[in-house]
C-alpha cells in the first residue's frame, strides 16, 4: 500500500511539473548535450575528412592521451601525423607515449627526422627511451645528431642500462630544491619545475654536490609555515636503490613502503633519477607476464602476443618441449625396465596414468605456490627448514587422503583374489607419490633460487614430467614389493 500511494504521489508531482516552465527549461539542459562535447568514440578519420583545423584541435585538447592513441591505430600513418599535427607538440608527446610499440614503430618510419627530433625533445625521458630502444640501431643512430645536446647525452645514458635493472625504467624528469629554501620559495620554484618533470608529489632535497639529503612531499610544503626551511619539514630518512639492481627487488621495495617515487642514486649518493608508480607498474607486468611464461615453459616473449610473428612463437615453445621429450625418455625407460611386471599382472597399468597425473599435479601445485611465495619475497631462502616441516605436513595429508580413495578404486578393479593386494599397492603408491611430489614441487623453487636462476622456471611441464618419473620408480618398487607374483626387481 505504502509502495502505491508513493506511485501515486509520484505521477502527480510529474504531471504538475510537466507543465512548469522551469521544469521544461531544466529538461533541456539535462537532454541537450553541448555542440563540442567530445566524444571518446569519435571517428577521427571523418573529423580529418571536414577539413576544420580549428574543431579538430579542440577534439585533440579534452580527451585523455590514451583516447587519442586508441584512435591513431585505427588510422594509416599519413592521417596519424596530419591528426597529431593539429595539436601543440608537448601534446603530441604525451599521446605517442600511449601508443602501441608496434604503432609507434610504424609512426617512426612515416615522420620525418626535424618532426621525431622535437617529439623525443618532448616526451617524458623514460617514455622516449622506451620508444628509441623498439627501433632499429640504424633508425637511432640516424636521429640522436639531430636532437638536442642535452637530451642526446640523457638518452644515451638510460639506454646504457640493461633491461631487467632499475636504470632502464627510471626518469631524469625530478622536481629537486635546496635545504635552505623557505616553503614559500620553495613552492614558487616548484611551479617554475612543474612543467617539466614526471611528478611533484616528492620533491628531493639535494646539497651542492648533488647528493640526496632528504625529500619532501608537497603537502608538508603546502601546510608548512611560509618562512620555514625546507630542511625544518624534509625527512630524512629515505629509502633509495642503486640504477643496477634489480627492477622487481624496486618494485617489491615500492608497493612494501607504498611510495610514489623512488630515487636512484649513484654510488656517491648523488641522485641521478627516480622511478615512478607508473613504471614500476608496467615492470610488475611484464615480469608476471614473464613468470606465467617460464611456469607454462614457454621462453618469455621479446615483443607483445600480437606483435610475435608465427616463427618467434615456435622457436619461444619449441626448446622447452625437446627438452621435456628428453627428460620423459626417463620414464618410458622406466615402463621399459618392468614391462615383465605389467605382463604378469597387467590391472596394474590401468593405474598409471591416475597415480602419474596425480603427482604431477601436486608438484605444480606446490611449485606454484613457492614460486609467488619467493617471488613477492613473502618466503626467504633461509626459510626453506620451516616452509619443507609444512609441506611434508601439507603432503602426508593430501596423500593419506587420496589413498584412501586410490585404494577403494584398486580394490575395485583388482578382481577376485587380488582386490587388497592392488587397493593396497594403488593406495600406498599414491600416498609415497603425492607426498614425493609435493616434496620435489617445494624444494626445486628454492634450489633454483639458490643458484640464481629465475624460479619461474620450476614450470608445470617441468614438475610434471619429474614427478611422473618419480612416481614410476615408486609405483614398480611398491608392487613389486606387495604382490606375490612379483620378483623383487632388486634381488
Amino acid at each position: 500500500m505504502i509502495h502505491r500511494s508513493c506511485e501515486r504521489r509520484h505521477r502527480a508531482v510529474k504531471a504538475n511539473a510537466a507543465d512548469d516552465p522551469r521544469f521544461l527549461d531544466f529538461q533541456a539542459d539535462m537532454t541537450d548535450q553541448p555542440p563540442d562535447q567530445p566524444n571518446p568514440n569519435e571517428d577521427y578519420s571523418e573529423l580529418l575528412g571536414e577539413d576544420d583545423s580549428k574543431r579538430i584541435s579542440q577534439r585533440l585538447t579534452s580527451p585523455h592521451p590514451a583516447v587519442i592513441a586508441e584512435a591513431l591505430e585505427k588510422l594509416d600513418t599519413d592521417q596519424a601525423w596530419e591528426l597529431l599535427g593539429h595539436a601543440p607538440i608537448e601534446r603530441q608527446a604525451a599521446v605517442f607515449g600511449f601508443v602501441s610499440a608496434e604503432r609507434q614503430q610504424e609512426l617512426v618510419s612515416g615522420a620525418g627526422t626535424d618532426r621525431m627530433c622535437r617529439l623525443l625533445e618532448a616526451m617524458p625521458h623514460d617514455d622516449r627511451v622506451d620508444l628509441l630502444k623498439a627501433l632499429d640501431t640504424e633508425v637511432v643512430e640516424g636521429l640522436l645528431p639531430f636532437v638536442g645536446r642535452a637530451d642526446r647525452e640523457d638518452i644515451r645514458k638510460l639506454m646504457a642500462w640493461p633491461e631487467d635493472q632499475a636504470g632502464s625504467v627510471m626518469t631524469t624528469d625530478y622536481a629537486w630544491l635546496r635545504a635552505e629554501l623557505s616553503a614559500e620559495n620553495a613552492i614558487a620554484q616548484l611551479r617554475e619545475q612543474a612543467p617539466g618533470v614526471e611528478t611533484i608529489y616528492y620533491v628531493y632535497v639535494l646539497d651542492e654536490k648533488q647528493q640526496l639529503v632528504g625529500f619532501v612531499s608537497l603537502r608538508d610544503l603546502i601546510l608548512a609555515d611560509p618562512q620555514a626551511k625546507v630542511k625544518d619539514v624534509m625527512t630524512t630518512d629515505l629509502i633509495s636503490v642503486r640504477p643496477d639492481q634489480d627492477q622487481e627487488e624496486v618494485a617489491q621495495l615500492m608497493a612494501k613502503y607504498d611510495l610514489l617515487a623512488m630515487p636512484v642514486v649513484d654510488e656517491h649518493h648523488r641522485l641521478i633519477g627516480i622511478l615512478t608508480h607508473d613504471d614500476i607498474a608496467d615492470v610488475l607486468q611484464v615480469e608476471a607476464t614473464r613468470d606465467f611464461h617460464l611456469t607454462a615453459a614457454v621462453a618469455p616473449l621479446a615483443r607483445s602476443y600480437h606483435e610475435t610473428r608465427a616463427l618467434g612463437l615456435y622457436r619461444r615453445r619449441v626448446g622447452w618441449l625437446v627438452a621435456l621429450v628428453g627428460v620423459n625418455l626417463v620414464s618410458t625407460g622406466i615402463i621399459e625396465r618392468h614391462e615383465d611386471m605389467l605382463a604378469t599382472v597387467i590391472t596394474l597399468a590401468f593405474f598409471i596414468p591416475l597415480l602419474i597425473d596425480s603427482g604431477g599435479n601436486t608438484g605444480s601445485q606446490a611449485a606454484t605456490l613457492m614460486v609467488r611465495a619467493i617471488g613477492t619475497g613473502e618466503v626467504k631462502l633461509r626459510q626453506w627448514f620451516q616452509v619443507m616441516g609444512k609441506e611434508l605436513a601439507v603432503g602426508l595429508s593430501l596423500g593419506v587422503t587420496m589413498a584412501a580413495a586410490s585404494f577403494l578404486l584398486g580394490a575395485f578393479r583388482g578382481g577376485e583374489g587380488e582386490a587388497v593386494t592392488i587397493g593396497l599397492i594403488v593406495g600406498f603408491s599414491m600416498l609415497a607419490i603425492v607426498l614425493v611430489s609435493n616434496v620435489i614441487g617445494t624444494v626445486l623453487p628454492f634450489i633454483l633460487t639458490k643458484l640464481r636462476i629465475d624460479p619461474a622456471v620450476a614450470s608445470s611441464p617441468l614438475i610434471t614430467t619429474i614427478a611422473d618419473a618419480a612416481g614410476l620408480f615408486i609405483y614398480f618398487t611398491i608392487a613389486a614389493a606387495l604382490h606375490p607374483a612379483i620378483p623383487a626387481w632388486w634381488t
